[in-house]
This record gives structure tokens, sequence and C-alpha cells, in this order.
């Protein structure tokens, strides 16, 4: 059975950064893509990264591009999204998931949403002074 385990939110002043991490188990990382999303109160579920785990490719939501950095612990079986220069608008709900790969695993964005079968309970970011 899938698990994915977020942690590593907290509350954060403007311009700080954070660290959150994605436990998974069950499953062989190669195999899979790990996507990153959040969800402020009142907002739609939005995608702002992913990791295609057989090659490392790693995509960013364009918002955020620049201020995020996706990796992986194999020895571990974690992943990690490293946010930096946080914003107030960055406060959220971020939540890890996991989308069986495609076959030949190409990819030219992340996979929306709709396709990641397995998800984390999440862990909560919050940006303010």
């Amino acid at each position: 059975q899938l698990q994915l385990v977020e942690s590593g939110g907290g509350l954060v002043q403007p311009g700080g950064s954070l660290r959150l991490s994605c436990a998974v188990s069950g499953f062989s990382l190669d195999h899979y893509v790990i996507g990153w999303f959040r969800q402020a109160p009142g907002k739609e579920r939005e995608g702002v990264s992913c990791i295609i785990l057989s090659n490392n490719s790693t995509f960013y939501t364009h918002s955020m591009r620049g201020r995020l950095t996706v990796s992986r612990d194999n020895a571990k079986n974690t992943v990690f999204l490293q946010m930096n220069k946080l914003k107030r608008e960055d406060t959220a709900v971020y939540y890890c998931a996991a989308s069986a790969a495609r076959p030949g695993n190409y990819y030219s964005q992340c996979p929306t949403k709709y396709e990641f079968a397995d998800w984390g309970l999440g862990t909560q970011v919050t940006v303010s002074s």
C-alpha cells in the first residue's frame, strides 16, 4: 500500500526558507512521479512542482520558479521541496502525491492533479511576520 507523509511545514517570515519532506513507502520510487501541490483557504489545489523519478527531471510552476528545488534521497525514500524567498501568498497546506509513471516516461510538464492517485495528509506552511 502506498503511503506518503509530509513534514517540515511551519511558520516562517517573508523572505525565509523551508524544506518540506515527503517520506514514501510501499513502492519503488523509480516507477513514479512525485508531485507537490498546495491549497490555500478558499482556493483550488494547485500543482507547484514535480519530479520524474526515473530520470530526475523536474518541473516547477511559473509563479514559484527560481524559488523551488525538488530533490530526492534514495536511501531514505524521501523527496524534498526546498522553498526560498517565501511570500505571504505562499501560505497554504502543501501536499505530496504519487502518480504511476507513463510508459516511456516522457513528460514535458507535470501530470495534472487528476493523475495522482495517492496523497499525503499535507503540512501547513504559513508565511507571516
